[in-house]
């Protein structure tokens, strides 16, 4: 806890927004820095409650009331080790998480909760300054090799536990560059790649190798050589075939997947060739209301849309948390995001009946679903950010129908274990690839899971790694 009654005294405060007009000129992170008080002051709202339900609310049980007590008496080295304890990359979840645990901080109840998110972050940027070392170091050698398939945050964590436990660890990744959707799916202004970049040199200095552009499959090494040259093999695929819209005019040059579009606009502000799928001087539709159509929107603004509308199709969400979502459940709320302040227009019970054009995309129908009202809008640009629906298994070489759940994700034991890919060397599988397209906290949680599943393999059934999860775990 903070301090006893800190939660009367002080408000939520989080970091200001750098100016919308000097954001768009670039492709930096958002926020203004906030001072180490400032944020001793926000550790000070963490109340003495009894049952920390915020803990309960992290899928990585982070030790949230300890934290927050470090960090009220600026105690940065102790608030590090403790949250390091649960969370290898506090650094991306204080970046790109939603933020269960605070919808489940009890100061919520009344009030505003505490703000757990910024706390992280402002702990392991302090870390990182202060010298303090950020990836365990293992205490021995094993003498035995993993191999981790798929760079993304279950990839990286499982790595980083394995390498923990003083296994040799590989990761392969199809693309260019290290990070899977970490690299090229976050869009520079909510995480810098050099964020990325500081982490992976920390994971190379204890000794993990990473191999960019190794796909592993039937457009590089087969599953099974890589299963021969290691003592087991973890799949961390991720999930990342798109979701589509079925309707006329689907296939109009002009309408893409989100992803597509923000990979191609990342690679372009590192250095790549111009993206084909620009959004300068177009008008732009996006499909989706989540937060990749968040980031779809703020992209556009950077690269000059004339006009940006995020379509969603489900109805307007509350602005406070409504009785069907009690706490400390995490409630659909109206959310407001940095990309919706900087402008664009966002409709909700909203659904798509058709794209039009004659080769390319010249217009898009949609209907209001609760007027009925259809109307035909001009579009230049159509990004489809309605999710995902489970890994890319044929590029790997395996029968989805063999290895996968009704959901299409790859059906795994208690102990992370693929059990239809039979052999002497075993085969697991973590992250969006098991529980289908989730946060990057859960993919964290997933990965240190699949690792002591691993590491207790690799050990006839012993380990001392910690599993904050079982596999198809649910959040609340």
């Amino acid at each position: 806890m903070g301090k006893v009654t800190g939660f009367l005294e002080y408000s939520r405060e989080t970091p200001a927004y750098r100016p919308v007009p000097v954001r768009l000129r670039d492709w930096k992170e958002v926020y203004e820095p906030q001072s180490d008080e400032s944020i001793s002051t926000q550790g000070a709202r963490c109340m003495d409650c009894g049952i920390p339900f915020c803990m309960q609310g992290c899928p990585l049980g982070n030790r949230i009331p300890v934290f927050n007590d470090h960090v009220y008496h600026q105690r940065w080295d102790h608030a590090a080790t403790q949250l390091l304890a649960t969370n290898n990359f506090p650094e991306f979840t204080g970046r790109l998480c939603p933020a269960p645990c605070e919808s489940a901080c009890v100061v919520g109840i009344s009030g505003d909760p505490v703000t757990i998110e910024r706390i992280e972050l402002q702990t392991i940027e302090h870390a990182y300054s202060l010298g303090i070392p950020v990836q365990a170091v293992p205490s021995e050698e094993s003498g035995r090799r993993v191999a981790v398939v798929g760079s993304g945050p279950a990839g990286l964590a499982c790595a980083a536990q394995l390498r923990s436990a003083g296994h040799h660890v590989e990761v392969f990744e199809r693309n260019d560059r290290i990070g899977g959707l970490l690299r090229y799916g976050i869009p520079e202004f909510k995480m810098e790649k050099a964020v990325l970049d500081r982490r992976l040199a920390a994971m190379e200095a204890v000794g993990i190798v990473f191999h960019p552009s190794s796909p592993i499959g039937e457009s590089g090494e087969p599953l099974e050589s890589l299963r021969a040259r290691f003592d087991a093999v973890v799949l961390a695929l991720g999930s990342t075939i798109p979701r589509r819209i079925d309707v006329p005019g689907a296939h109009l040059e002009g309408v893409y997947p989100a992803m597509t579009f923000l990979e191609a606009a990342t690679r372009a502000v590192h250095g790549g060739p111009a993206s084909p799928v620009s959004a300068e001087g177009r008008h732009v539709v996006i499909l989706g209301g989540g937060d990749t159509g968040a980031d779809c929107l703020g992209t556009a603004h950077r690269q000059g849309a004339l006009s940006v509308t995020q379509v969603e199709i489900m109805d307007t969400p509350p602005t406070t948390r409504p009785a069907d979502q009690p706490w400390p459940t995490m409630a659909r709320l109206y959310k407001v995001t940095s990309a919706h302040e900087e402008g664009g227009e966002r409709v909700f019970a909203t659904e798509t009946l058709e794209f039009r054009g004659e080769s390319r995309l010249e217009s898009i129908v949609l209907r209001h679903n609760l007027t009925g009202e259809v109307v035909t809008q001009p579009v230049d640009l159509v990004l489809i950010a309605a999710g995902f629906v489970g890994p890319e298994l044929d590029d790997l070489g395996l029968n989805a129908e063999a290895h996968t759940t009704t959901r299409g994700t790859l059906q795994v034991t208690d102990e992370w274990r693929v059990s239809s890919l039979e052999g002497e060397t075993g085969v697991f599988a973590c992250g969006d690839a098991v529980r289908g397209q989730s946060l990057i906290v859960w993919a964290i949680a997933e990965g240190r899971s699949a690792a002591a599943g691993v590491d207790a393999y690799l050990r006839n059934g012993v380990t001392a790694l910690p599993a904050p999860i079982t596999p198809y775990a649910l959040s609340w």
